[in-house]
């Protein structure tokens, strides 16, 4: 009983998936790649829904996308497309199934230019957490310079289904930017936790 009495950011409300997601997961930094490929793909997925959508779906979506290895879903063909908008088990967007195959050859492309995705992306945050000091979730941004800059470097490079929101949501999510709120148990846990 006491995990559900601790003080956490308001967004995970009552629901154990997304409880588990903020504790466990949300603003841990990411340095691993799948990781990141995991989280890219499923943000771009969740364009115009909500996030507790994805997370139910989240299984499905490690089935159906190979465990979110960016070199399979690189190679997918028409075969596999059709079979991704048949699932049920996913969102069976065409557009977004096209653009997780599309971000995935791009995906690999900053991973050749850069040695890993990881290495590209926490460039844009000179390779440190931010951490910002909100009090409470009306605080936060739904984006900031920094999506922004970072959603036109990927646009540039060709990637789709990730502007400045989504790309938000990425850098919080993947923990470049710690945005629990100051009195979340996890803002200084997380803090506690950087190198």
């Amino acid at each position: 009983m006491e995990e559900f009495n601790k003080h956490r950011c308001e967004w995970c409300g009552n629901d154990p998936l997304y409880i588990q997601y903020h504790d466990t997961e949300w603003g841990v930094p990411v340095h691993n790649d799948q990781k990141h490929f995991e989280f890219l793909l499923l943000e771009s997925a969740q364009a115009g829904l909500s996030w507790i959508t994805i997370l139910r779906k989240r299984e499905n979506y490690r089935v159906a996308y190979e465990n979110f290895d960016p070199y399979t879903v690189a190679s997918f063909k028409d075969k596999k497309i059709t079979e991704l908008l048949n699932n049920p088990g996913i969102i069976r967007n065409k557009l977004k199934i096209n653009a997780s195959i599309n971000n995935a050859v791009k995906f690999l492309k900053i991973q050749k230019d850069y040695g890993t995705f990881s290495n590209y992306i926490w460039e844009f945050v000179g390779g440190k957490p931010i951490v910002n000091r909100f009090s409470k979730q009306s605080e936060l941004p739904a984006f900031s310079d920094l999506s922004s800059r970072l959603a036109k470097d990927l646009k540039q490079r060709g990637m789709k289904f990730l502007g400045p929101t989504t790309v938000y949501a990425h850098l919080q999510a993947a923990g470049l930017v710690n945005d629990h709120i100051t009195q979340c148990f996890r803002y200084h846990e997380i803090i506690n936790s950087y190198d």
